[in-house]
């Protein structure tokens, strides 16, 4: 990427002039006198002081809200959306993926008392032995904003993060941008729950790098209406528990790649994944799939375009080869395609595929896994799956990094390799790693002491108090 960057002026041809600098995902503030910290003030004022700042309020985001905000801090969380829940309710990404290993649970505490208080508003249910949780996407949107509040945690919704201020390799407040203007939320500790690292990366963490340069495909995920939910097909299929055969429906698999062998002009597709929204004659569908950036806004774009072609040309084939499908339409799209894969920063701790398969058991464990290594390929309909054995574990170390010192993260960007992540990018794990971050950043807020230096034994314990499996 080009070395470049632009500056904002207030005001030309003063001495000591004041900017806003933007380069490459790192927005700085130079400021040279009292003056200009007045005019950058009066430019982006301070809309609120907190001890942790959640950027991201996705299924990372919001627990950790929730669990910061519980340990006493005072909190605020930072959301693009105008709704919580992240790929859920943005990206349609059901089921909620993996609470439980043979009926007992891994991902516990906050995480599972969300999934309980859902299923109590009517919009959940339990697929056990896994725990896979389908669900409501708007009863979702509402159980996460009703806990947020509950717990005190104030809401930046409609914001844009567009970068931080430091000192040194501290960070003291993020910009935002929203309906107000340019705005600064000044925090002690702050967490990055933004899925994509945005955060970590504008205050220029190092990240993880893939030697090929291959990231895993996204998918948009839609809402087809319309649809035979009580045909034996679609129960044996939208039902993920294990118990009725593999996710993907296979009858459905086999005829679409059939028919590309047959030279039919059909995108590339994963699955298809057909996934129960708890209201009959509708299913949640996972089929598109096209290698994107998620970090490049020229990119992604273009490929949400070719994606939501691919939609509408994948219902075409539904409905014309196959009766369950023969009255259905798309009644909503994602508001953005699903991430599988961006960045992942550095961290103290880089969880490999070794350690996670063997369940390799850390001092610092503070989370576990048990979802598959589920590896799709960017091209193509293949797909690598690993199924674990046993639970896996996450250690505090691959939330931080080494040089920043009040800077935690968690969900998809924590320090891991790519075939580690490709179990622990799912919702559940996010949680678990969201739960944990959110403790910890109030524990270094409370005492002021960095977060390396959080003690990981009395961090622990209480994620332990919460119901955590560790």
């Amino acid at each position: 990427m080009a070395d470049i960057s632009r500056r904002l002026f207030l005001k030309e041809g003063m001495a000591g002039m004041l900017a806003l600098t933007v380069a490459p995902g790192l927005v700085s503030c130079e400021i040279n006198d009292e003056k200009d910290r007045t005019r950058f003030r009066r430019l982006a004022p301070e809309a609120g002081s907190y001890d942790v700042v959640v950027a991201g309020g996705g299924p990372a985001g919001f627990i950790a809200a929730i669990a910061a905000a519980r340990k006493g801090a005072k909190v605020a969380i930072i959301e693009k959306y105008g709704f919580l829940g992240g790929m859920a309710t943005m990206g349609y990404v059901a089921p909620l993926s993996v609470f439980a290993f043979k009926n007992d649970l891994v991902i516990g505490g906050i995480p599972w008392e969300f999934v309980k208080r859902l299923e109590s508003m009517g919009g959940a249910f339990i697929e056990w032995p896994k725990a896979n949780i389908d669900f409501d996407v708007e009863l979702y949107k509402l159980c996460c904003q009703r806990m947020v509040l509950e717990a005190g945690v104030d809401l930046y919704m409609h914001s844009t993060l567009v970068g931080c201020e430091t000192e040194g390799k501290k960070i003291t407040k993020l910009v935002i941008d929203n309906k107000n203007g340019l705005e600064t939320i000044s925090g002690k500790t702050f967490i990055d729950c933004t899925g994509d690292g945005d955060l970590a990366w504008m205050a220029g963490v190092p990240m993880q790098e893939n030697p090929d340069g291959d990231v895993q495909p996204s998918s948009f995920c839609f809402i087809l209406s319309g649809v035979d939910t009580d045909s034996e097909l679609l129960n044996k299929c939208m039902y993920h528990n294990g118990i009725n055969g593999p996710s993907q429906c296979k009858p459905v698999r086999e005829k679409l790649l059939a028919m590309k062998e047959a030279g039919a002009d059909l995108p590339d597709f994963g699955g298809p994944w057909f996934n129960n929204v708890l209201h009959k004659g509708s299913v949640a569908v996972n089929i598109t799939r096209r290698a994107a950036d998620s970090t490049d806004n020229r990119n992604f774009t273009q490929t949400e375009c070719e994606l939501r072609e691919d939609i509408f040309k994948f219902t075409q084939v539904l409905k014309e080869n196959f009766k369950e499908f023969a009255n259905c339409y798309v009644s909503s799209t994602a508001p953005q395609a699903g991430i599988r894969e961006s960045r992942r920063i550095k961290g103290v701790h880089t969880v490999t595929a070794e350690e996670y398969v063997n369940a390799f058991h850390y001092e610092d464990s503070i989370s576990r896994g048990i979802h598959p290594i589920d590896m799709h390929a960017s091209k193509g309909s293949a797909q690598m799956r690993i199924d674990l054995e046993q639970p896996a574990y996450v250690p505090y170390r691959c939330l931080i990094t080494e040089d920043y010192p009040n800077l935690l993260v968690a969900g998809r960007c924590i320090s891991t390799d790519r075939q580690a992540l490709a179990s622990l990018r799912v919702q559940a794990s996010c949680m678990g790693t969201g739960q944990a971050a959110g403790a910890a950043a109030a524990m270094a807020a409370a005492t002021g002491v960095k977060v390396q230096e959080v003690n990981t034994e009395e961090l622990i314990s209480t994620l332990k108090e919460w119901g955590a499996i560790l």
